[in-house]
């Protein structure tokens, strides 16, 4: 029983901090799960993706990011418009209703990294600052993953089913 207790504690030590690591509060920011996805050699932008909470009494504003790993970061929206897939800058920021959260993933708000130093791969963490207006600053870490096999298949459809070249956004 002792020894069964003890491999029990040492596994939940292995495992807590891993578990830890995906989800960062500050004030009324939480910010779950900040993930990005490996970039082949040569590709000057990747991504990052999170879910971003706002427990206060007032709304607040993603309005920038930051990171050593690329030269600058910018908010972005891909949409779809006339069964044209779509990205643009999100002008005057992302703002986090009091009492709700807003995610950023695949095919929807996100993160750019533009002009990265070197290649994401896959297990590394990246260090990333993000800004806010009614919050202050937080620092959180991208882990670089892959996406999963359902993701993929979403990826590279469309709602016609007409195979798509989203060139990793």
């Amino acid at each position: 029983m002792k020894y069964c207790l003890s491999v029990f504690v040492l596994a939940l030590a292995l495992v807590a901090p891993t578990t830890l690591a995906h989800d960062y509060s500050q004030g009324p920011v939480k910010v779950d799960h900040p993930w990005s996805r490996p970039t082949p050699p040569g590709t000057p932008m990747g991504v990052g993706y999170m879910s971003i909470s706002n427990s206060g009494s007032s709304d607040i504003t993603l309005v920038g990011a930051a990171t050593p790993r690329a030269g600058s970061v910018s908010i972005h929206e891909t949409s779809m418009h006339d069964g044209v897939m779509r990205m643009a800058p999100v002008k005057g920021g992302l703002v986090i209703p009091e009492g709700s959260t807003v995610e950023l993933k695949p095919h929807s708000f996100h993160l750019m990294l533009e002009k990265l130093k070197s290649p994401l791969r896959e297990g590394e963490s990246i260090p990333l600052t993000l800004s806010f207006e009614g919050a202050e600053d937080m620092q959180v870490e991208l882990n670089v993953a892959p996406l999963d096999r359902e993701m993929m298949e979403k990826q590279s459809m469309d709602h016609s089913g007409k195979e798509m070249d989203h060139s990793g956004h």
